[in-house]
């Protein structure tokens, strides 16, 4: 029997997060969620998207679709990351079981929870998890970071003037000044 190709690639690092638990516990998505859940879940898509551009590892954004009647599942890829909805009767947490058995030990597998029993099914599979707290803290560290980086170089853009430009700019001013004069 042929083993089917895995679409996991050994160079890369993966970040799966379980969806649902990361909303609630997280306090902003939480009062998100109880004005509306499809809010809830794009606010968090959103930040996921975010984060993906300051980390070098590919995120997995599951979401249980596990009393969704008929729920067939759905993949789809937006601005980098992976979002899955499972399919009917399927957790989250039974989804990246599985995807953590078909990637194996052959790469570097972060998932995100805080449900405990996942945790250690995780940690026997090869994963190492994260918390949803230590995931909202390295989001929050990452975008404190980004708008560090983004008022630095905004700063140098005002103040870093090429010394050409402030020499023609003086002599224009002095060429002003001798004909106001």
């Amino acid at each position: 029997m042929r083993r089917r190709a895995s679409r996991y690639k050994r160079d890369v690092n993966y970040l799966f997060v379980d969806g649902y638990n990361i909303i609630n516990s997280w306090q902003p998505l939480i009062e998100l969620k109880n004005v509306s859940l499809e809010d809830a879940r794009n606010e968090l898509i959103d930040i996921m998207i975010e984060f993906s551009h300051t980390r070098r590892e590919h995120i997995i954004l599951v979401f249980d679709a596990y009393l969704v009647k008929k729920s067939g599942g759905k993949t789809y890829k937006k601005d980098g990351i992976d979002v899955i909805f499972t399919k009917e009767f399927e957790t989250a947490d039974h989804y990246i079981e599985r995807q953590l058995d078909e990637i194996g030990r052959l790469t570097n597998v972060r998932v995100a929870t805080s449900d405990n029993v996942e945790q250690q099914i995780i940690l026997s599979r090869g994963g190492t998890r994260i918390s949803a707290r230590e995931l909202e803290a390295e989001v929050n560290n990452s975008k404190n970071k980004v708008n560090y980086v983004a008022k630095r170089l905004k700063e140098e853009r005002v103040t870093a003037l090429d010394e050409d430009i402030i020499h023609k700019l003086r002599k224009l001013k002095h060429d002003m000044s001798k004909k106001n004069s």
